[in-house]
């Protein structure tokens, strides 16, 4: 009896240090998302298409009750939605614009966020012969696809990986024109679906061409590596100067967990056929 006794009692001493919060701590209660308000993350479709922010975006959800509305746009229309007030944060990769948007006063800092690069893909046939050739060299590459000409297919919706497509032509000096230059005005991964169809060349981020790859049988990587191809992806939260109806509070407490070493070890930790298809580079406050 006196056992049985001596047992309850360290039972009862265990449950009352978890309660008192002096001994163990309680599982962290998830919260359900929408219980503290909305943000509005207007995104890259490479994020999305990557099949990253499906994985993330609940543990922010969880672990702040703030739900996220993703509308994944290119970068350019992005920044657009964040000028007119449409957006609260913004996840982008374009660097210049992204400090010319802090310049203008529509956010007040940028914060490095995870970083991969672009490939320029093309037909497994390869007629602008770029694998043995140009590589490394992207400016290169785009020339060979010119030269012939080869199809190529532009996303033409000034998004990030639009930006860096044209700022590669201009390397190469070539302003691109005529049958062979398509214009697609979409995101990505509709980009990607018609360079397949059409045996076309097209710059991508590796992420996307990672996620769909199993679906564009027809495209390979022709080219890669080149540091013009880097691709950093910043976080910057809408100043709430621009209407009353930018919620601040739920755009800072996004950058604040995306920044976070939780979450950071959490995008580093995506990865496709076992291969990571981002790398985590936020600075720690």
């Amino acid at each position: 009896m006196k056992k049985k006794l001596s047992v309850l009692v360290i039972v009862l001493f265990v449950c009352t240090l978890a309660l008192s919060g002096l001994g163990c701590t309680p599982a962290k209660k998830e919260l359900e998302p929408g219980s503290n308000g909305e943000i509005i993350l207007a995104t890259t479709t490479s994020t999305q298409d990557s099949g990253l922010l499906e994985v993330i975006l609940p543990d922010f959800e969880a672990q702040t009750g703030i739900a996220v509305k993703v509308v994944a746009v290119g970068t350019g229309k992005a920044m657009e939605m964040g000028k007119a007030g449409e957006a609260d944060v913004l996840l982008v990769h374009a660097r210049s614009q992204e400090d010319q948007f802090i310049a203008d006063g529509y956010g007040a800092e940028r914060f490095d966020v995870m970083y991969n690069d672009f490939v320029v893909l093309g037909p497994k046939e390869d007629p602008a012969k770029v694998k043995a050739n140009a590589a490394a060299d992207a400016a290169k590459a785009f020339t060979a696809i010119a030269a012939v000409p080869s199809t190529f297919v532009s996303r033409d919706d000034k998004s990030g990986t639009h930006t860096k497509e044209l700022a590669i032509w201009k390397a190469a000096n070539i302003t691109p024109a005529g049958d062979w230059y398509l214009k697609t005005g979409t995101g990505m991964g509709e980009t990607l679906t018609v360079t397949n169809e059409k045996l076309g060349y097209t710059l991508a981020d590796r992420a996307t061409y990672a996620n769909m790859k199993d679906t564009i049988t027809n495209l390979e990587i022709v080219c890669e590596g080149d540091t013009i191809l880097n691709n950093p992806y910043g976080v910057i939260a809408v100043s709430p100067s621009i209407n009353d109806q930018i919620n601040a509070d739920g755009a800072q407490a996004f950058v604040d967990w995306i920044i976070s070493p939780e979450t950071q070890k959490l995008i580093g930790s995506y990865e496709v056929n076992g291969n990571p298809l981002f790398i985590p580079n936020a600075a720690q406050k």
